[in-house]
Parts: structure tokens; C-alpha cells; sequence
């Protein structure tokens, strides 16, 4: 894949607004990181045939969890509610990593993830 067709998944999954903000703050020692991520997390990784976005972000979603990657964690609930993962799956990934990765790790993840999600929710 293209670099190009990378930064369409990532505005697409991440949101321009998040995408622009990382791009505004690279320079010369993090511009090959950013152009690595785009590349292969992006343009080859997500872009894969084998799952749809929406089982990315729920895989994602547990794996961040289960490794404390709250800042990153954050960012993912975000981007799974964009990719039409609803506020219950996401309940369901995060109550998953409590037994497969510990309840400490899904403690964390709920608290991370609760904010995003009461501030998503529509309001009557």
C-alpha cells in the first residue's frame, strides 16, 4: 500500500482532527516513525481482507487494555465508535480482558473508556 492510501485509513479510523495534530508534531526525529505507522499499521495492516474495521477495533481494543496503553486505549474507543462498534460491544471487549488479561487491566479500561463513551452518547 501507499503512504497515501495509509493516511486515508488513518483519517478515516482516527479522525482527521487526531491525525492532524500528530502530524503537526513531527519532526525530523519522529518523521520516519509517523511514515512507518501510516505505511504498515495503516496502509497494510487495517486494509487487510480479513477482518472488517470493526473486529480491528474490537481486537485492538482488547489488546491495549490488557497491555495498560491507556493514551493509546483512549484514542481506540474513540476510533472503534467511528467504525460502528457500539458502547455495548465495547462493554463486552473490556469485560473480556477482565478475564483473559486480569481485572485490574479492565478496571483501568473501563475508566478510560467511560468518558469517551458518556460524552458520545446522544443526549434525550
Amino acid at each position: 500500500m501507499s503512504f497515501d492510501e495509509g493516511m486515508r485509513v488513518r483519517r478515516e479510523v482516527l479522525g482527521d482532527e487526531h491525525v492532524d495534530r500528530a502530524i503537526a508534531g513531527t519532526d525530523a526525529f519522529t518523521a520516519d516513525f509517523q511514515d512507518f505507522i501510516t505505511r504498515y499499521a495503516w496502509g497494510e495492516v487495517w486494509t487487510r481482507p480479513g477482518l472488517d474495521r470493526r473486529a480491528r477495533s474490537c481486537v485492538t481494543l482488547a489488546v491495549l487494555a490488557a497491555l495498560g496503553q491507556e493514551h493509546e486505549l483512549a484514542m481506540h474507543v474513540r476510533a472503534a465508535l467511528r467504525n460502528g462498534v457500539t458502547a455495548e460491544e465495547i462493554k463486552e471487549v473490556l469485560l473480556h480482558v477482565g478475564i483473559y488479561a486480569g481485572l485490574p487491566a479492565a478496571n483501568r479500561a473501563f475508566a478510560v473508556a467511560q468518558p469517551i463513551l458518556a460524552e458520545a452518547r446522544p443526549t434525550a
